[in-house]
């Protein structure tokens, strides 16, 4: 059964519409979303909550069986969200926590089709946002206090008279809103990061990007780590296994991936491919790159 959540006559009265920018803009993604595990990483319906735990940091992640857990492609809408929110912001335009846009427009932007089937998996993703729900200790003032919330509070269709969709609007949670506002806790992406399939892939590209950042020396991350923060059900051997499979297929957009094997453990090192300056001008210029 699909879930049509109206919003709070209450809490929609105390918000201004947000109406969404239409155009190419960056794609940023939320700092915190990107170091922690709050999303599924499988196609599969999981109703497993995620209960995380390192040192004062944790998060626990439950969702309903109707629906299962919010899944790191459906993040791609909060990725949608928070780029229109800076973008907005930059310009010098109000934002708000009540969003409105087409399903086309965000569909364009995460890479996705456009045709019925579609629009129906977007309205069941904004469905599963809706009814996961998250309790953490991360940007709290006090790390023992629980702050539970949704990745959307609300969100409801915009129909016309023949019953045609003109819209969707969704109203985000103060969590989420107030991390992507502040700068230092939004970083850019590669769009072709919503190209990528397999959700350890994606998750990976986030974690990767948000700790090697740019620097040439890159990072690293012993396997151990790695499947602890991921909140993965599967074994860390399987895990190993498809981490290596990932190194293997260097998918990552931007980067280059290596495994090493200091102090008897096995290490993911990442670090960032040198832009080609001819390449960084043309984009600038939006010419065809070169090659």
């Amino acid at each position: 059964m699909s879930l049509r959540v109206r919003p709070d006559p209450g809490e929609r009265a105390q918000l201004d519409l947000f109406r969404s920018s239409p155009g190419e803009i960056a794609p940023r993604d939320a700092q915190d979303l990107m170091s922690w595990p709050f999303f599924s990483l499988s196609k599969s319906r999981r109703a497993t909550p995620i209960d995380f735990r390192m040192g004062e940091t944790w998060i626990s992640v439950e969702a309903v069986p109707d629906h299962g857990m919010a899944t790191i492609w459906d993040a791609d809408i909060l990725i949608w969200a928070a780029s229109q929110l800076i973008e907005a912001r930059d310009a010098g335009r109000a934002t708000s926590r009540l969003m409105s846009a087409t399903p086309h427009a965000i569909l364009t932007f995460i890479g996705r089709g456009t045709g019925r089937d579609n629009y129906d998996r977007l309205k069941a993703a904004l469905d599963r946002l809706q009814s996961t729900t998250v309790a953490t200790s991360i940007r709290q003032q006090h790390q023992r206090r629980r702050h539970r919330f949704s990745w959307i509070n609300e969100w409801q269709e915009r129909l016309d008279g023949q019953g045609r969709p003109l819209g969707i609007e969704l109203i985000l949670p103060d969590w989420f809103y107030a991390g992507v506002l502040d700068r230092a806790l939004v970083l850019t992406i590669d769009r072709a990061y919503f190209a990528l399939t397999g959700g350890l892939e994606r998750w990976l590209y986030r974690i990767v990007r948000k700790h090697g950042g740019r620097q040439a020396a890159g990072w690293s991350f012993d396997f151990e780590h790695l499947h602890l923060k991921s909140g993965v059900l599967s074994p860390r051997k399987r895990f190993a296994f498809e981490l290596r499979a990932i190194v293997q297929r260097q998918s990552l957009p931007g980067y280059r991936l290596s495994i090493d094997h200091g102090f008897g453990k096995e290490r993911l090192a990442f670090a960032p491919i040198p832009l080609d300056p001819l390449d960084v001008a043309m984009r600038r210029l939006k010419l065809p790159a070169c090659g």
